[in-house]
């Protein structure tokens, strides 16, 4: 039974392309409008505590503000990742127009066990795996769901490990789970902590460890990338680390304890994000690598030289250009030999220079060349066995392409609309790619995808942070590059459904500049 209705508002005062937040009784609920309707919910995102008032109300969506999660306006259910879980419902009314609100939350509906006797395994306990043990119970599952993956515990946000865990902000033990508490207890998720040693696609068979076998109904993949370790001379002294699993990072942390110098092999994404934070940590840090400039690939040369300009500033330096030649140590290493001669001391070597999916493990079904796994819109790799997230090669929306994104959320992504299609959906997969990135204290979002753009056009002021880039190709937007913009990015996030023109995405964003 809902408590007393309180006033919350006008219906006036409530805008339709974005909530308000309101607090009763020491409760935050974030207040929408659809016409004359008003709905309450939590206020703040499931996922990681954004502020969603901030985020944009559109396609009956409310989008959040950081990390682009949706959730239904009319319902509060989960549309998109990252989070896995609904936003509470509050009741509310309106009156005159006057927004009444009950600050006590409807309860969900309670589910119970079923005879199903289907078996539904999920291959790789990571972002995509918790996605879509949500997501099966969420599409009516109640089947037996088992959760392969070799590392101990519920999936966690590997995200944190180059962003928080390195810069010495967040011990090793304290990530965060993606679950919330009790979830695969309450849920019945079945928790296997092995290394999956063979499938047969064929015969819907798993081989685990100790000659424990399982035959599933219906299969997902999602056992992300291995990294691809160095093959120099030094390669396995000590102190020389991959960033992959939450483990990898407890041995980092340990190694940068009494360490003053860092380098770091490799100027993606995640080695740019712990240059960053090795940095707050005080130490010296070198970058190196193949390309001229960081980034330049994935963004383009300008937006590519704001990100090293902004290392720069804050004492990275670079060695472009430049390959390593070997790794010196007697035991643990003490310096980095470059092709060109130069030496430079290192306590600590950061190897960053991508991943291979982890796929090995397949019989049955053939990979893509470069051992990925090729899937249709939903997600689909054969009869029963379905591939997401760094594994799958799938077809990106509103283009001719197939391709992997190593994505977090693009993982999440394909794992709710391959989890939704196993629990008898007809689900495809037509979301915009999204990623953000972490560097000095800004926030760096990436919406869309762009293998290739003929021209960048930028709103706002690159070296202060605070733009939109346009990544145009044959005349429409491919992918949007911001920071500092989250609010009109939430509303490219759903706008860049359809395909857009420059001017519709400014129309769109606000003509921020």
């Amino acid at each position: 039974m809902a408590g007393p209705m309180q006033q919350a508002a006008r219906l006036d005062d409530i805008p339709e392309d974005h909530g308000i937040r309101v607090t009763l009784s020491d409760t935050p609920i974030l207040l929408v409008r659809q016409g004359d309707d008003v709905h309450a919910f939590s206020a703040d995102c499931p996922h990681a505590g954004a502020p969603l008032e901030e985020g944009a109300v559109c396609n009956g969506r409310i989008v959040c503000p950081w990390h682009k999660g949706t959730f239904a306006i009319d319902d509060g259910r989960v549309i998109e990742p990252p989070a896995l879980i609904g936003l509470k419902r509050y009741p509310v009314s309106v009156e005159n127009g006057n927004v009444l609100v009950s600050s006590e939350a409807e309860e969900p509906p309670a589910s119970f066990p079923s005879a199903d006797t289907r078996m539904f395994a999920i291959i790789g306990a990571g972002a995509a795996g918790a996605a879509a043990c949500t997501a099966l119970r969420e599409g009516g599952f109640l089947g037996r769901i088992a959760l392969i993956g070799p590392e101990s515990g519920e999936p966690y946000d590997r995200t944190a490990l180059s962003k928080f865990v390195a810069s010495g902000d967040m011990p090793p033990g304290e990530v965060p789970s993606l679950l919330p508490e009790g979830f695969a207890t309450k849920r019945r998720i079945e928790r296997i902590e092995a290394q999956v040693i063979k499938l047969d696609a064929a015969d819907k068979r798993i081989d685990l460890p100790n000659e424990l076998t399982l035959h599933y109904d219906a299969a997902l993949i999602c056992t992300g990338g291995t990294p691809k370790p160095m093959d120099v001379p030094g390669a396995n002294l000590k102190r020389v680390h991959l960033l992959r699993s939450r483990d990898d990072a407890a041995t980092l942390d340990a190694s940068l304890r009494d360490a003053k110098k860092a380098v770091i092999v490799g100027a993606s994404f995640i080695g740019l994000e712990v240059a960053s934070s090795l940095k707050k940590r005080g130490l010296d840090v070198t970058v190196v690598a193949p390309g001229k400039i960081p980034l330049a690939t994935q963004f383009g040369d300008e937006l590519g030289l704001m990100f090293k300009r902004l290392h720069e500033k804050n004492g990275v330096e670079f060695r472009m250009e430049s390959k390593v030649k070997a790794l010196i140590g007697d035991d643990a290493v003490h310096a980095v030999e470059l092709d060109g001669g130069e030496t430079i001391p290192a306590d600590v070597v950061i190897v960053g220079t991508g991943v291979r999916p982890a796929t090995d493990f397949l019989q049955g079904i053939a990979l893509a060349h470069d051992g990925g796994i090729e899937v249709d819109s939903a997600m689909r790799a054969a009869p029963g066995l379905y591939a997401a997230g760094d594994v799958a090669q799938f077809p990106l929306p509103r283009s001719d392409a197939d391709l992997r994104i190593e994505h977090w959320r693009v993982a999440q992504q394909h794992a709710r609309v391959a989890a939704l299609n196993m629990a008898g959906g007809d689900e495809h997969y037509t979301g915009v790619p999204y990623f953000w990135t972490y560097h000095f204290g800004k926030r760096f979002e990436y919406l869309g995808h762009a293998s290739e753009h003929d021209d960048v056009l930028i709103d706002g002021d690159l070296d202060s942070q605070a733009f939109i880039a346009y990544l145009i190709k044959d005349g429409k937007v491919a992918a949007i590059v911001a920071c500092d913009r989250e609010a009109p990015t939430a509303k490219l996030a759903e706008a860049m459904r359809a395909t857009l023109t420059l001017d519709e995405a400014r129309s769109v964003a606000g003509n921020q500049s």
